[in-house]
């Protein structure tokens, strides 16, 4: 199992509208909205790397209100 953080920046007045979206979607942890540079912080989960990208590209990317986003794989060492 592969896990990752998602950082998001969204229009202006948009975060919990996309956190609550982002929620919904199979995969998905945890969508909170937050204060700072980002607007929503997800914890999302997969079977493999591959199944990650294609979770955040066809999935969480396409959610209105989104314009940018920053997966960050956690790693265990």
């Amino acid at each position: 199992m592969v896990q990752a953080y998602i950082l998001i920046q969204t229009e202006v007045g948009k975060a919990s509208t996309v956190a609550e979206v982002i929620a919904g979607i199979d995969g998905v942890i945890h969508a909170e909205d937050v204060t700072g540079p980002y607007d929503v912080i997800v914890r999302a989960q997969a079977e493999t790397v591959d199944d990650l990208g294609r979770l955040v590209v066809a999935k969480v990317q396409r959610v209105d209100g989104i314009t940018r986003t920053l997966t960050c794989p956690v790693v265990h060492l």
